[in-house]
């Protein structure tokens, strides 16, 4: 009998890293997949991202709305109560044979506990990174501590998931899917990419990207500066794309909005989708902000990376990124550098770190090789590692 996967995504980058894996899972006859939405993928501040998804050809199973128009600490709370309880009446409706997430998203490990509590087994995309700046390291963990099967981007993320005592036969490293994506993608001419965004791309750009640093209280201070260093480099086009429905994350985008209005030279968008957002990221001068995409996607295209900040930090970083504090003066030093001809050589003959380009079908045949094949047992023993500290 076919396997039926849930799929679950929350935001835009999310999908556009899940595409391939359920555009293969959609063509393979052992699978029946469920797309399952929410976050803000639903919400209209954030470009009601779900219609790409449907775009795409893909029907969607389910929709569950959980955000408000507020973004505190306890708006978060209930939206995450609003997923726990949503998904929880999902799942003891349909009941899938696998729930397959990616990540470490507040929405994702409570529709998480709603799938444990269904004993339904999860395969999670992406634990034992670490972000220490950021709430999204304690949920990463949490994740991987109630999923069954394990996908890491690289051997060392797999010690992690194994160091938290989880089997190694469950766990594997299989790259990040976000340079598949790049391999595979026919991205935009820069006239495509121009018309599309209807941004002159007439002079060097950069692309933008800052999330709130959600263990920190100064979002506001820190998006200053970067503002600020970007008004030292009028020599640039900026092309900002909004933070995510993390707490605060509205006093970026808002500041973003005002800062667009202000400068003939920025563009702002809530999503630009993968297609060009990748586009976009080829042609551009450098990236700048505290996205995992200047770590993870950038180096393959060869291009330099500003990371300001503690929210990524712990990441494999390649010889392309630039780390830097969340200081004017810092950032604005960063970007000199970045933009110098002696660190765009040494940008373009970086190696990526995060894996061949290979990722989706090294996935698919896992999930066949333990769904169809073998048995599972959610009775996990610990795996216990023999080492002095």
């Amino acid at each position: 009998m076919k396997k039926i996967i849930s799929v679950l995504t929350a935001t835009r980058a999310e999908y556009g890293l899940l595409k391939p894996i359920i555009e293969k899972l959609n063509r393979d006859e052992d699978f029946v997949v469920r797309i399952v939405v929410t976050g803000m993928h639903l919400s209209p501040d954030y470009g009601l991202t779900y219609k790409e998804i449907e775009q795409d050809g893909f029907s969607i199973d389910y929709k569950l709305e959980i955000l408000s128009d507020s973004d505190t600490p306890a708006a978060i709370a209930k939206s995450m109560g609003l997923a726990l309880s949503g998904f929880g009446e999902y799942f003891e409706e349909h009941r899938p044979d696998m729930l397959l997430v990616l990540g470490d998203r507040y929405e994702t490990l409570a529709v998480c506990c709603a799938a444990m509590s269904a004993r339904i087994p999860i395969t999670h995309l992406y634990g034992g990174e670490i972000t220490e700046g950021a709430i999204d390291e304690s949920i990463r963990h949490s994740i991987t501590k109630m999923s069954y099967l394990h996908f890491t981007s690289t051997q060392e993320y797999r010690k992690r998931v194994i160091q938290l005592g989880e089997a190694p036969d469950r766990v594997y490293a299989v790259g990040a899917i976000g340079i598949e994506n790049i391999r595979n993608t026919v991205l935009l001419s820069v006239g495509e990419l121009e018309q599309s965004i209807d941004f002159k791309l007439d002079k060097p750009y950069a692309m933008v990207t800052f999330h709130p640093v959600t263990l920190e209280n100064n979002v506001k201070e820190q998006f200053t500066a970067l503002l600020e260093a970007c008004d030292q480099h009028p020599e640039l086009n900026y092309i900002f794309t909004k933070a995510n429905s993390d707490a605060h994350g509205r006093i970026i985008n808002q500041m973003i909005d005002q800062y667009a209005e202000e400068h003939h030279n920025v563009v702002a968008f809530a999503s630009l989708g993968m297609l060009r957002y990748l586009s976009a990221l080829k042609y551009c001068k450098l990236v700048i902000g505290n996205s995992s995409s200047g770590l993870l996607e950038a180096p393959s295209f060869g291009v330099p990376t500003v990371n300001i900040g503690d929210r990524q930090k712990g990441r494999l970083q390649s010889s392309s990124v630039i780390q830097c504090s969340a200081d004017t003066e810092n950032i604005n030093k960063a970007i000199a550098r970045a933009i110098s001809e002696d660190f765009r050589e040494i940008a373009k003959k970086t190696v990526n770190p995060y894996g061949d380009g290979n990722t989706s079908d090294k996935i698919i045949k896992l999930l066949k090789e333990h769904m169809l094949y073998q048995e599972i047992n959610l009775k996990k023993q610990f795996y216990n590692i023999d080492f002095e500290v």
